[in-house]
């Protein structure tokens, strides 16, 4: 786009952060401006579920880039200040601390927030994990206690459950879905999954809710919808995330389950947006999609500062993310619908070191796998608009 003269791009996180020194690195000279609410530099945030948790890592070892690397780069930093509102047509973003600030380009980066659950959030011992202040208050908290519940059994959850069960502690696994990750692996990983954390030690409480937190001052216990009251020192809700989008409230961007952007990653007449927040076009899979994940967000901040320069090219990458649970690393490229079948390709899913492709519509959609990377790296190449569901794998 032509007259950037003033970049904004707001959060302060892997997609912002990207987006800022990809700028710099093509060739942009303007002013350059990277909006971020926590008062910290910018860190990484997959290992706070993991190395932070188990205390493999300090703290400081997650943040991204030391300040001096944004003074090199000539991008400025407002920290601990939030964006609290957006006008389209002056082109100015509102922060939280009073200030306007102009624009010719703006990303919209500010990611996602916990969802909490309706009662027990005021009492000592129940947790969020998003930032690095949730991360050292709840690892704080597990060292002095002996028993946690986990309230859902997505990727967040699953590897709380991991790294509070090596550190020694009596862990409760909840959940109203059959089985921990069902919905992102289907039925067989799933239950794979599952046997994991139990041989470890995890209990599973799947296909239950949640009704109530007890305590008064601090947390203790949870009462499932069975009316059984599991005793709990510490309390991690892992429910899932919103697109942090409140802020752009009556401005005019389009917002449905995340800012809606075409392939390009627009939003609006010279507005982007990166990252978890992004529900955008892509083309490779033909329909909207929003992923929370740390490459996309790497590599759609990349996209965007490049188109913000003049680049037309279509962001229309194939997922990938991965998660870490005690000896069990697992990978996946792609999308896993409900809908698709999944073969094992590759390996046994008894020995726990497999490949498998998930068939949808007469192709593949989806590669996973469990301590295989090498092979993985080999076969997401199958997935493509063009491939048909052509394998020689055995279930």
């Amino acid at each position: 786009m032509g007259n950037l003269e003033r970049v904004v791009v707001v959060g302060a996180s892997a997609a912002g952060v990207t987006t800022a020194e990809t700028l710099r690195r093509e060739g942009y000279t303007g002013r350059l401006t990277l909006v971020g609410d926590e008062k910290v530099l910018p860190y990484d945030r997959p290992p706070l579920s993991k190395q932070v948790l188990a205390g493999t890592w300090e703290p400081e070892k997650t943040v991204l880039r030391p300040e001096s690397a944004y003074v090199d780069h000539g991008i400025k930093l407002k920290l601990g200040s939030a964006a609290t509102g957006l006008d389209l047509a002056g082109g100015t973003v509102a922060l939280s601390n009073g200030e306007e600030i102009g624009y010719d380009g703006l990303v919209i980066a500010t990611g996602t927030t916990p969802r909490e659950l309706p009662f027990g959030h005021h009492l000592s011992g129940v947790h969020v994990l998003r930032t690095i202040d949730d991360a050292v208050a709840l690892r704080g908290d597990l060292l002095r206690s002996s028993a946690v519940v986990v309230v859902g059994a997505g990727f967040l959850g699953t590897e709380v459950a991991a790294s509070a069960r090596r550190l020694g502690l009596d862990v409760t696994l909840v959940d109203p879905l059959p089985l921990p990750l069902v919905r992102q692996f289907g039925d067989r990983v799933a239950t794979a999954i599952a046997e994991l954390h139990e041989e470890q030690g995890v209990r599973l409480r799947t296909g239950i809710g949640v009704t109530a937190v007890h305590g008064d001052v601090s947390v203790s216990g949870v009462e499932l919808t069975d009316g059984t009251v599991v005793r709990a020192d510490v309390v991690l809700v892992a429910i899932g995330a919103a697109p942090a989008t409140g802020w752009l409230d009556g401005s005019g961007v389009p917002v449905d389950d995340g800012v809606v952007c075409d392939a390009t990653c627009r939003a609006a007449d010279g507005v982007y947006a990166a990252g978890d927040v992004a529900r955008w076009f892509n083309p490779h899979f033909g329909g909207l999609m929003r992923v929370e994940h740390r490459m996309n967000a790497t590599e759609q901040g990349m996209a965007v500062a490049r188109t913000l320069l003049g680049a037309q090219t279509p962001f229309a990458p194939v997922p990938y993310f991965w998660t870490d649970q005690f000896e069990a690393k697992i990978q996946a490229y792609g999308v896993f619908p409900a809908e698709a079948e999944m073969v094992v390709a590759h390996g046994g899913l008894a020995e726990r070191k497999f490949v498998a492709h998930y068939l949808a519509r007469g192709r593949v959609v989806g590669v996973l796998g469990w301590n295989m990377a090498r092979q993985l790296r080999q076969d997401r190449q199958l997935i493509s608009p063009a491939t048909t569901a052509r394998t020689s794998a055995v279930s």
